[in-house]
């Protein structure tokens, strides 16, 4: 009897916002970080990516995804990585246990959308990957945890790790050669800081001149800022950061946000040719928090921008 059944999962991931930012790969193949990076989970009410994983032997080859109704290529080699790897896991599973269904060997149908701008530097990638990852996991029924499963999202995009645990999380750079100690690593859960809150400003939702993946190449090859914030800004950032989200102490945590999003992008006005993510209405947001600031006498309000003008 010819078996045509569908199997399905879905999931929603969420956007995640760099506090301190990820900027440089140590090894683009393993997708593995020049310096830590941690960000801060935003509400999946406002920004989310929503995926459906469904696999079936009645489904022909090859595994096809569908992003914003819109067909996207699957061959490229980070979307692979996670494929084969996901792949691998369901299929030790079911070497283990011969009376699961043979999920692993049947093909892919991927369905995506965002309810954001893609590829605007609102960290669409990483919510995207995330999703993907949870969705085709829970599909395969895997056992992993959110930090193991962050393993695999990261060769996807590498803020797509952070993606997978929710509220303040760290991405640990990691200094082993095969990337196994490079993962997602919990600093806070939400609950930890209730007060916080984030306003997301739409510049513009257009898609960037400069992808983030090449504009990562083209620092770490000409930017002579680069080496110095890797090795000595960042790391220095993170433990003071870690340290203001445990004690939840707004005024350090406002201006180390700022701070090292100024640095992010002069290290971005650094390289050859430099690069511009923000724009005017950018630099117009900077002054109203500035101005925000001063009229409340103290730090209540702090900015920050990823690989775009948003």
């Amino acid at each position: 009897m010819t078996n045509n059944k569908i199997y399905r999962a879905s999931t929603t991931a969420p956007v995640n916002i760099a506090v301190i930012k990820y900027w440089g790969k140590r090894d683009p193949r393993l997708n593995l970080p020049a310096n830590s990076s941690l960000s801060v989970t935003l509400s999946q009410s406002d920004l989310r990516t929503h995926t459906t994983a469904s696999c079936s032997p009645a489904y022909s080859p090859p595994d096809t995804l569908l992003l914003n109704a819109q067909p996207q290529p699957l061959s490229d080699a980070r979307s692979q990585a996670c494929l084969t790897s996901l792949r691998a896991l369901r299929s030790a599973l079911e070497s283990s246990n011969h009376s699961l269904p043979p999920l692993s060997s049947y093909p892919l149908r991927l369905s995506s959308s965002n309810n954001f701008p893609t590829a605007a530097g609102l960290a669409s990638s990483a919510a995207g990957f995330a999703a993907l990852v949870r969705s085709i996991a829970d599909l395969y029924h895997l056992p992993q945890t959110p930090t193991e499963l962050s393993l695999i999202a990261r060769q996807g995009s590498g803020s797509a790790c952070r993606s997978l645990l929710g509220g303040y999380v760290a991405w640990d750079q990691g200094c082993l050669p095969d990337g196994t100690d490079s993962k997602a690593r919990l600093v806070a859960p939400r609950s930890h800081w209730p007060e916080m809150r984030a306003l997301i400003l739409v510049v513009s939702a257009e898609k960037k001149g400069v992808s983030s993946t090449t504009g990562m190449q083209t620092t770490v090859q000409t930017s002579p800022m680069f080496q110095t914030r890797a090795t000595q800004v960042v790391p220095k950032a993170m433990r003071e950061m870690e340290t203001a989200i445990q004690e939840k102490d707004f005024e350090k945590f406002a201006k180390i946000t700022m701070r090292e999003s100024n640095s992010f992008h002069a290290t971005c006005l650094d390289t050859d040719p430099p690069i511009f993510y923000l724009n005017d209405v950018s630099r117009a947001a900077i002054k109203g928090v500035e101005a925000v600031n001063e009229k409340a006498g103290r730090i209540v309000a702090a900015y920050t921008f990823d690989a775009g003008p948003n």
